[in-house]
């Protein structure tokens, strides 16, 4: 007996926005090796956006947009892609994929202080510990003294954690933003004008440009994958599962994303996995599940 088609698309979804994104942060660590992490992010989004507007146009869906709708593109293209995901490439040249996912799985405990901060949302018993347990993990995770005595590992953290400031506060902005209800143009518009401030920040910072025929081949697959399959194909996905099922359900790529960009740096890249690491993890992660119960507010999740 076959499988309906419609669970058949269901389980394509998840894939995508499980292994995917997880592996988004093994693919960005390999072409930063060699590419400039500003210039980097931003030919992946200028391309990504023009390959969502020609997707559009031959869907025959409007990209019109209103001069309001375009600030607020601009200003989540800042902090969703310019700050957050370029911040984030950028820390992948001095901290592991694997720990920069398990860092950045703590993205929940960062919106849900942040809510109570902008908005005094009151914090229920379970975020109570999950917010405690959080704190834990990272302190786990951060404090061991063969990740704190490499050059360098110091500063990824710090820009991990600045990255997750820009990303909790665009999830809340976009929350109430006036945007494009079509979620193609939505996104397209985004990587656009983020993908442009990435370029104008490389060159202000006079990052090296050159060409995808002077890159070497594990590099021009890595960002083959970032555009096609992390920024389009697993989006898509995410925007997909979101209409149907349950927003719960989506959010349990929050605890499978750093597992296999664990699993995938360790295996591919030969980074180390330590027995704190692994406890640090599974802290954190608890500690997110129990953020996440009840919650109806579902942040984006980041640096993908």
């Amino acid at each position: 007996m076959s499988l309906p088609r419609k669970t058949i698309l269901i389980v394509l979804a998840f894939f995508a926005i499980y292994v995917i994104w997880g592996s988004t942060y093994l693919l960005n660590k390999i072409a930063v090796s060699q590419l400039s992490a500003f210039f980097l992010a931003s030919v992946r989004f200028l391309i990504a956006s023009i390959i969502i507007f020609l997707i559009a146009k031959s869907l025959r869906v409007s990209l019109s947009i209103s001069k309001r709708q375009f600030i607020n593109v601009t200003i989540a293209g800042f902090l969703f892609l310019t700050l957050g995901n370029g911040l984030a490439v950028l820390a992948l040249k001095y901290i592991d994929s694997g720990f920069a996912a398990l860092e950045i799985s703590a993205q929940p405990l960062v919106v849900l202080i942040m809510m109570r901060i902008l908005h005094g949302k009151r914090i229920a018993l379970m975020s109570y510990i999950g917010v405690i347990l959080g704190f834990i993990g990272i302190f786990l995770l951060v404090s061991q003294k063969q990740i704190i005595n490499q050059e360098g590992q110091i500063l990824g953290m710090v820009l991990i954690f600045v990255c997750m400031l820009s990303w909790a506060y665009a999830s809340i902005f976009v929350g109430k933003a006036d945007l494009p209800k079509n979620s193609f143009v939505n996104t397209g518009y985004q990587m656009l004008t983020g993908g442009i401030m990435l370029g104008i920040i490389s060159l202000i910072l006079n990052e090296p440009w050159s060409l995808p025929n002077a890159w070497q081949s594990d590099v021009q697959w890595s960002m083959l994958g970032l555009i096609l399959f992390g920024s389009i194909v697993a989006f898509t996905a995410f925007n997909y599962l979101l209409k149907e099922v349950s927003p719960e359900k989506v959010a349990t790529s929050t605890y499978v994303n750093p597992i296999i960009a664990l699993i995938l740096g360790w295996w591919i890249l030969n980074e180390q996995i330590t027995t704190q690491s692994i406890i640090a993890a599974a802290v954190l992660l608890t500690g997110v599940y129990f953020i996440n119960t009840k919650r109806t507010f579902k942040p984006r999740s980041i640096g993908r």
